[in-house]
């Protein structure tokens, strides 16, 4: 596929060396409640077997890097031999605050979509691309106008995702929890919470039901901690007796 300009003045080529840093803080800019490190991208994205330069579809306003597009065909097998040649995907796509409003999304979406039909590909998902998966889906109340221009381009829902973990981009206690913590601490030491430097993980054990997120503290390594369900675990080494837990659910929380 061949370089291009847009009517938005910004022109949409293929991915070359050098564009990682920009598009990095472009990425971080755009997607603010999902953002990526130089490392991150890097390894699932310029490492994965199936990268192609000429996917990543990288929008350009004179040297600045403004938004993109990034489109994968399988080139390496999952099991077997099957490439899966009718299937391709996006695994993800934005445009810099900047540079939006004059369609350049769907524009790059669009170019994107037009690689994958060169190449043979007549079915496109969204997200759920293996083996380096990068999002678990769309946040359509993060996103609504990247939701909007997914369905305006035929794109539709198929499932709901359950992501593994809980982002702290933005996260806040919830008002009865911040009580409750207040109350654990002082009863344990009899005066104000004190700062501390440890990160704390709570994972729920096999079989819960409860779909309700509790958070496990502590106020330092040597410390005593409240006596919350389940496994308190630091990394590396157990600080509380219990079954293994299996990671199904998990909050990291500073206090």
């Amino acid at each position: 596929m061949t370089d291009r300009t847009t009517t938005s003045g910004a022109g949409i080529r293929g991915f070359r060396a050098g564009d990682g840093p920009q598009l990095v803080e472009a990425w971080r800019r755009s997607a603010p409640a999902d953002p990526i490190t130089r490392d991150r991208f890097r390894s699932l994205v310029l490492l994965d077997a199936n990268f192609d330069p000429q996917g990543l579809r990288v929008a350009v306003d004179g040297d600045r890097v403004v938004g993109a597009a990034h489109a994968v065909r399988r080139l390496t097998p999952m099991t077997g031999t099957d490439l899966e040649p009718e299937q391709g995907w996006i695994p993800f796509f934005f445009v810099a605050p900047a540079a939006r409003g004059r369609g350049l999304g769907r524009r790059l979406l669009t170019d994107a979509l037009g690689w994958l039909h060169s190449h043979g590909r007549t079915r496109v998902d969204f997200s759920s691309y293996t083996p380096n998966y990068i999002l678990p889906g769309l946040d359509a109340e993060a996103y609504p106008e990247a939701a909007g221009l997914l369905e305006s381009l035929d794109f539709r829902t198929l499932y709901e995702a359950a992501a593994m973990d809980r982002g702290l981009i933005g996260f806040r206690l919830p008002e009865d929890v911040a009580l409750r913590l207040d109350e654990l601490t002082r009863g344990a030491t009899g005066s104000p919470p004190r700062p501390t430097t440890t990160w704390w993980t709570w994972s729920r054990s096999p079989g819960t039901t409860s779909t309700r997120t509790v958070v496990a503290t502590g106020r330092t390594s040597s410390g005593p901690l409240p006596k919350e369900r389940g496994p308190l675990t630091h990394p590396g080494r157990t600080q509380r007796s219990g079954q293994p837990s299996s990671d199904v659910i998990t909050c990291l929380i500073r206090v």
